[in-house]
């Protein structure tokens, strides 16, 4: 009965020509996102927070989380025409994808990737819907000592499953920690890392720091490469579908995807990347020809796109239930909704029914608006594809310096989302790990108060880590994935499950 007088709340507030035109918003700009290979789903966000600060919370959260999973949705058009994932979810689908588009199969790969992408998404938000009120209310046992240890282990999480060196990883994360302790210490008052400037006593602006190390490095690098693709597209939509054997081998691969990507997408670390190997890795085990994967086989695009756009539900449930993010993008949502005043966690349904609730429901509408996004409007992606980079990127540029200025109308904001433009664009030249510093920035001081106020609680003790189960099996975990970047045999395992 709480879940349905829920729903009733939420469609009610989600289904205001208000919402209903925010959501709209949200989604076209994500598949736009997504569709272009750059900027990607981290920096749209942040560039969009400044504009939200006038909006009601759970209007700003719509917007916000269709920019999200629209980014999803729209990946894979890129990934099948042109070879390119416009959405880092969207790579396992340039396999098969693009292979099929060369075979004059587009049509085809678009709408199944369309249709799985909508099943992915709204089964998905079904299983937010069910796991985050009962989830939320196991988490009100949860104490300062159990959000430390699972914060950390997250964090570990994450830095396990980087793609480069762990030990780069590791020092990534710790200079997002340090980046986070910048300003005025809450409990001391006294400034940290300062360098007497006066603007660094609030901290380093998130919006900045994400903008440059994701938005401005990858302007930089994508005008290095400057590579042309060739496009390959059916021109009229009703060829957007799959024909009837094509459906008869997608319906199992989407069914599994959406069960794979839901659950990963819950995990720290999962989020869209993991989710779409996964689900690719187990498509082609279970096939009875494995080696014709590669050369444009349907299941190699159904599965993958289901569970990308599966994991964008999933990863909701630990923030609004724990408060946790499990992937940066999350991160980006737990300091927005930090902004607005609304605090994620075990009383975000309590205190905050008509976020949760209006939040949730508001997916639905969106899946079924990113359905007409992606199939009548291929052609204007399409169009939007053959954009010229050099005209491209100069206007993302551009949007980056507003929404860096926007945020406090101060020049100071621009020069630091500049700086971190080059810190990001010399960290990926050298192979270095980005998610890492944004997770541990946003997360960090989350860690410190967990950890002063679990102090404060034991008089100083360190052993109430280990005396509450939770807080004890986290850290240990996250001791042990520590522990595995010095073993051999551990980690050549590793190296082989990233290839």
């Amino acid at each position: 009965m709480d879940v349905l007088s829920g729903l009733y709340q939420g469609f009610a507030i989600s289904l205001t020509l208000t919402n209903i035109m925010y959501c709209s918003i949200g989604v076209t700009i994500g598949t736009l996102i997504g569709v272009l290979p750059g900027i990607g789903p981290v920096a749209t966000l942040s560039l969009i927070i400044p504009t939200t600060f006038s909006m009601a919370p759970v209007s700003a959260i719509i917007l916000l989380a269709g920019v999200y999973y629209g980014a999803a949705y729209g990946g894979s058009t890129t990934a099948i025409l042109v070879n390119v994932p416009g959405e880092v979810g969207s790579m396992m689908t340039c396999i098969d994808g693009y292979q099929m588009a060369r075979n004059g199969r587009a049509g085809a790969a678009l709408g199944v990737s369309a249709i799985g992408s909508f099943v992915g998404g709204t089964l998905g938000t079904i299983g937010l819907i069910f796991l985050a009120v009962p989830l939320s209310k196991i988490a009100l046992k949860i104490g300062p000592p159990e959000y430390f240890g699972l914060m950390c282990m997250g964090l570990m999480l994450v830095i396990f499953l980087a793609r480069g060196s762990m030990l780069k990883a590791i020092t990534m994360a710790l200079v997002g920690i340090l980046l986070s302790s910048i300003g005025i210490h809450v409990a001391t008052g006294q400034p940290r890392f300062t360098m007497n400037i006066t603007e660094l006593l609030d901290g380093v602006g998130l919006v900045p720091v994400i903008m440059g190390v994701y938005g401005i490095s990858e302007v930089i690098l994508n005008l290095e490469e400057g590579v042309e693709q060739e496009i390959f597209v059916n021109t009229k939509v009703k060829e957007l579908l799959p024909n009837r054997e094509e459906w008869g081998r997608s319906v199992m691969p989407i069914l599994r995807g959406t069960f794979l990507g839901f659950i990963l997408g819950i995990f720290p670390g999962g989020g869209v990347t993991i989710s779409s190997i996964v689900s690719y890795a187990v498509e082609k085990r279970l096939h009875k020809y494995p080696k014709k994967f590669g050369t444009g086989m349907i299941e190699g695009v159904a599965g993958p796109e289901t569970a990308n756009n599966a994991s964008t539900s999933g990863a909701f449930v630990p923030l609004f239930t724990l408060g946790i993010p499990p992937n940066v993008t999350m991160a980006v949502f737990l300091g927005a909704m930090m902004i607005y005043g609304v605090a994620p966690g075990p009383l975000l349904i309590k205190e905050h029914p008509e976020v949760f609730w209006g939040v949730v429901c508001s997916m639905y509408l969106g899946n079924v608006l990113l359905i007409i996004l992606n199939l009548p409007l291929i052609n204007l992606w399409v169009k939007i594809l053959k954009i010229p980079y050099r005209i491209l990127f100069p206007l993302i540029l551009l949007f980056c310096v507003i929404g860096a200025y926007s945020l406090n109308n101060k020049t100071f904001d621009i020069g630091v989302m500049t700086f971190f433009g080059l810190i990001g664009y010399i960290m990926r030249k050298l192979n270095y790990e980005v998610p890492p510093l944004v997770l541990a920035y946003v997360v960090g001081p989350i860690i410190e108060q967990a950890l002063e106020q679990s102090l404060s609680i034991s008089h100083g003790s360190y052993a109430i880590f280990f005396n509450r189960p939770i807080s004890a099996i986290a850290i240990f975990l996250a001791l042990t994935m520590l522990a595995s970047n010095f073993l051999p045999g551990v980690k050549l395992r590793r190296e082989k499950i990233k290839e």
